[in-house]
Parts: C-alpha cells; structure tokens; sequence
C-alpha cells in the first residue's frame, strides 16, 4: 500500500493569541455562567478589601504623627480598632481569594473533561487521512502536554489575570485620590516593564513554540521506539536508537532552555524595575514633604476625615506616602506577576491553538442518504433503502455485489496509484489480488470503505453508487481482518464480539470455532474471559490473527476484506481456516490479499496488479494456462518483493 507522507511533529504555536485567548475564555466559562458571576464577585470583593485595607495604613500614621501624648494607652487606643477593621478587611480579602480559586478550579476541570470528550468525540469522526499525516505520538501530546498547558491557563493564569486587572484599576482610582504626581511617576515604571515585557516576551514566544514542535517529535520519536522495540534488539540497534534519542531530546532541551531563558529573565528584571520605582517613589514623596506642598484631592480628603490643622500637614503627608507606597506595591506587584506568567500563556495558548486546530478540522463526510436497514423490506432480510424523487423509498437487496468501473486514484494528486481499475465481484465470490509491495492491492480495499475517495470513475455496491451510501452503514456492511492485527483491553469475547456489540456468547464462540480460535481460547487460564493486555501481548501473533478473524466472522457482514490475514499462521492452522472460510463464504463476497499464491488458488477470480495496473485477471487454473506474471510468481521463476 501507498501511503501519504507522514507529517511529524507539532504544528506551529498561536498564530492568533488575542483570538485563541478570547475563545479560551469563551469556552470556557459560556458553560459555567453561575459559577463564573461567584468568581467575579469574590475577585472583586478580595481586590476591594486589600485595597481598603491598606488605605487604612495613612490614617494609623497619621493618627500616631498627630498625637503628643505617647503613651501605651494612648497608642493603642489609636492603634486596635484600625488594626482589628484591618484584620476583619484582610480575612474577607483572603477567604474571598481562596473562593474563588476554588471555583475555578471547579471551572477548569470542568472545561478540560468537555474539551477531552470534544476531542476525542471529534476524533473517531476525523478521516483516516488525518491519521494518516498525523503522527501517534503527535495526537498523544494533545491529551497530555497542550491540555497540561490548558489547565494552568485556567485554573492559574486566568484568575490571576481577572484579579490583577480588578486590582489594577481600584489601587489606581487611590493613588489618583492621593498624588497625581507620584502617579504619574509609578506609570513611568509601568511604562518600562510593559517595553521590557514586549521585548523578552517576544522572544520567549517564538522560542516556546519550537520548544512545543520539539516536544511533539520527542513524543513521537518515544511512541515509535516503544512499539518497535522487539525490532530494536533484533538488528542490536540499542546504540543506534540511544544516539536518534538524545539528538531528539537535545533539540528539544536546547530548545526549552532558549524558551526558559528568557523567560527567567523576565521575572529578575521587572522585580528590580519594581524594586527601583518604589525608591524612586519614595525619595519623590519625601521631596514633597521637605518643599511642604501637598496636593488638594489628597489633603481635602485627610480634612474631611480629620478636620486636620495646619500644624498637622506633615502627619498628613507622612501617611498618604506610606499609604501610597503599599498602593504602589500593589499596583506593581499584579503587573509583575501578569509579566512573570507570559511564557505559561504562550505555552497555554499555542497548546489551545493546537488543541482547536484539531477540533475545528472538517470532519469525516459521513457519504450519502442510502442507509441500511434489517426487515423493513423482508423479515430477516439486510437491505439497501434508498429515497426516491416522489419522497418514498425503495430496497435494494443487500447481496455484496462491488463493480469498479474505471477508477482512477491517488493519495495525491500529483501521484496516481491506480490507474483505470476495472473489476467486478459477485455475491459468493473470492476476489484475490496479488502483487509486490505498493502495487495498489490494500488500495483497492480501502477505497471499498470509502476511507479515501477516488478522483474519477464509480464504485457501486449492489448497483449503487457507494458515495450515495451513508459510510456508517457502508462499513456496517463490510468485514475486515489487516495483516496488522490491534486488540483492545477487554476479555478474549469482549474483543470477538467487537465485530458485533449485540451478538450472543453462543454467536461469539460459535464464530471463534469457524476461525479454529476455540482450540486455543478454552486453553487460556480463563478461557473467553481471560484479560487480553497491551494490544494482546499475551498471546502469539497468530493466536491474534485468529481473535481478529472470528471478530470478522461474527459481525455477519456480506463483505469480507482479508489483507494478509493468514500471514502469520502456520500451514496447518491456515488450511482449517480455508475450510471455515469456505462455510463462511456461503452467500458473501470476499476478497483476499495474500502473498502465500497457495491461499487464493480457490479464488473465483485472481487479480495481478502492478504499478497500479490490472495486468491479468482469471482463475488460478486460467492464469497458470496463460504462462505470464502469475505464472512466474506461482513457479518461483519470479518473486513477489
């Protein structure tokens, strides 16, 4: 078989941030609306009460600078009540911050369970051709890194962010009450973070989305190893793959260290630009006391309280400037942490983008309007129910009767794989196909499922042509056993009756013994109950083969698609299979794909391919007659590579 060219690796990071971002967010709380208004309310009442809290520190200075008499009593008069209202606006400031990080860790687990189930809803409708230019270990680090990434965005980031900017905006209505001076000194500072920010960021950003493409690959590259390993240790490659490994992984920590760098940059540089603004701040306040001028918002709202005299101006602006330096502090420090976090929402968006470039891909077309059905037309009897022009229906028999009528395709456009394919099966008959490796035959079965489309010709299906076929039920019609067998985690039965969830246990064993897997399924320590693992690692290849045929076998399909599958059983077992086979082939159409030329000499009809070309059609006895290509490859005098 011809397949695409694999595509490994990530995709590119956000190209869109502020889109991504905004879809985020809207994904993310458009479903939780309730819990969503808490997280407002409880962000906006801890940013308030931090702030009130610290605007009480100016009346304590005050107070204190203010009085004449020292003593303890005196001082603690002043002192407890604005202490204790401090206390109480702190405990409200921190219970309301521990609500509404609980909620959105509520929130976040609840987005990422959808989102997963999105996914991998979205996924079992995606074309084979998705999986096809997609590697495993790509589509892995979907579920595990970007939905990693996803989670701190929602349960870290976008909290922090909702709460930096609540308290952005209420310690800047404060110090815009206190000195429009000092203000527009703290701007300066905020001024140069946002420069030095956009600077480092930018750089961070690029590098963070080598980093994620360089992840993908070092999953990919551990998933092919993984699965290959028996491979590895064959051929004493070890040395070989630990020398591919650590070139991949030293991209990728080459890459995470460039990413990091900056990153950890940024987090020293706006600390002491933070650091740098409050002294300045303060050496500023401290010149407008010495000059003895205060600003009339500040002092009109000090005179309001306090009535304060003239005599008290310096206690006055003693406690606006201490006051204004925690405000300063807090403007500063939600800043500083939306900057610090940049490189967790780069991280966090370009695994959003990847995640939404893979749900937004078009799905599957699920094909036409002619769907199956069971006993409509006759009891007991499958049909093809096809609508007509006056709104009714008619049924076509379902007989398993596949004509390819000039068809021509490839996987590419630039790259024809088969070329004006004719043939025709009928009801009850096996259809061999034999070539060398890429000559088309696995093709040709594809294009059956409809798992790619052809670009020109017809295949119809018992008259029908099959892109009028609804997929589902075009595959509901057909059985397939691959040369590559996959079992799921289940029992030994679970995995046979995958061929048909509402077959019986009697169904089930009675489809096992057509396929001989019986004599070796009751030996099993549990028997049709025993637990299958990592794909059936406890059983032989083709103690698989067998599970995977009698899984075909029970689906009861009039269509069956053997590729290779006696490839890995012995002699012995293949020719019980044969005689299942032909009590099997009562009524169905089958065709074959296999090397072993001794397992389709009963075909009703043998196919030579090759270069994507039917190069001779007839009977084993017919071709053997004719003394060309299947000739040779039947005498040895020419081999199938």
């Amino acid at each position: 078989m011809s397949n695409p060219m694999m595509k490994g690796g990530a995709k590119r990071g956000a190209k869109n941030p502020k889109k991504t971002l905004t879809r985020v967010i809207k994904y993310a709380f458009s479903n939780n609306k309730l819990a969503t208004a808490f997280v407002v309310f409880f962000v906006l009442l801890a940013s308030v009460a931090n702030v009130t809290a610290a605007s009480r520190v100016s009346v304590i200075v005050k107070e204190l600078l203010a009085y004449k008499d020292v003593s303890l009593i005196n001082l603690w008069n002043v002192v407890y009540p604005n202490v204790i209202f401090m206390g109480c606006v702190y405990l409200i400031g921190s219970v309301s911050s521990m609500a509404y990080n609980l909620i959105m860790m509520y929130i976040s687990n609840n987005t990422l369970r959808k989102m997963r189930n999105e996914m991998f809803s979205k996924m079992q409708n995606l074309p084979l051709k998705y999986f096809d230019t997609h590697t495993h270990g790509d589509l892995m680090s979907l579920y595990t890194n970007d939905v990693d990434t996803m989670r701190q965005l929602l349960s870290q980031t976008i909290p922090q962010l909702i709460s930096s900017f609540v308290t952005i905006v209420a310690v800047f209505v404060f110090m815009l009450i206190y000195s429009a001076t000092l203000l527009f000194v703290v701007l300066l500072f905020i001024v140069a973070v946002f420069f030095v920010t956009k600077f480092v960021g930018s750089r961070s950003a690029k590098n963070y989305v080598i980093h994620q493409k360089a992840l993908g690959n070092l999953n990919g590259f551990v998933e092919e190893m993984t699965e290959g390993q028996k491979v590895v240790k064959v051929f004493c490659h070890e040395q070989k793959a630990r020398e591919d490994f650590k070139k991949v992984n030293d991209e990728l920590n080459e890459a995470g260290y460039r990413a990091n760098s900056y990153a950890f940059l940024l987090g020293p540089i706006t600390n002491n630009i933070g650091y740098l603004q409050y002294v300045i701040v303060a050496l500023v306040g401290v010149l407008i006391m010495a000059v003895g001028k205060s600003e009339t918002a500040l002092l009109s709202v000090f005179v309001s309280v306090s009535n304060a005299a003239e005599a008290n101006r310096m206690a006055v602006m003693a406690g606006m400037l201490v006051s204004f330096l925690m405000f300063a502090r807090q403007f500063n420090m939600p800043v500083m942490q939306v900057a610090q976090q940049f490189s967790s929402i780069v991280m966090a968006l370009a695994g959003a983008e990847r995640i939404f470039e893979m749900t937004d891909e078009k799905p599957e077309d699920k094909g036409g309007n002619v769907v199956l059905t069971h006993g409509e037309c006759e009891a007991g009897k499958w049909a093809w129910k096809r609508p007509k022009a006056d709104g009714g229906f008619e049924y076509i028999p379902l007989m398993g009767d596949i004509r390819f009528n000039d068809v021509v395709f490839g996987y590419n456009e630039d790259k024809v794989i088969l070329k004006n394919i004719s043939l025709y099966a009928k009801p009850g008959q096996k259809i061999a196909f034999v070539g060398a490796t890429g000559a088309g035959k696995t093709t040709i079965t594809n294009l059956i499922n409809r798992f790619y489309d052809i670009q020109s010709g017809e295949i119809t299906y018992d008259g029908i042509n099959i892109r009028d076929i609804n997929k589902a039920d075009l595959r509901r019609s057909l059985g397939i056993v691959l040369q590559d067998t996959h079992l799921f985690t289940g029992t030994v039965m679970d995995n046979i009756r995958y061929g048909r969830l509402d077959a019986t246990d009697e169904e089930c064993i009675q489809a096992a013994k057509l396929a001989n897997a019986d004599s070796f399924i009751v030996h099993l320590p549990e028997g049709y109950q025993t637990e299958i693992k990592g794909d059936g690692s406890n059983l032989s290849q083709g103690q698989r083969q067998l599970l995977a045929i009698a899984r075909a076998m029970v689906s009861e399909c009039p269509v069956l698609i053997l590729d290779e599958a006696t490839s890995s059983i012995d002699t012995r077992t293949e020719k019980l299979i044969e005689q299942g086979m032909d009590k099997l082939m009562e009524g169905r159409t089958v065709f074959v794909i296999a090397h072993r030329l001794s397992t389709v000499r009963n075909s009703h009809a043998i196919m030579v391919l090759e270069q994507g070309e039917i190069i001779e059609r007839g009977s084993h006895d017919q071709l053997i007659e004719q003394k060309g290509k299947y000739y040779q490859l039947y005498t040895g005098a020419f081999e199938l590579e």
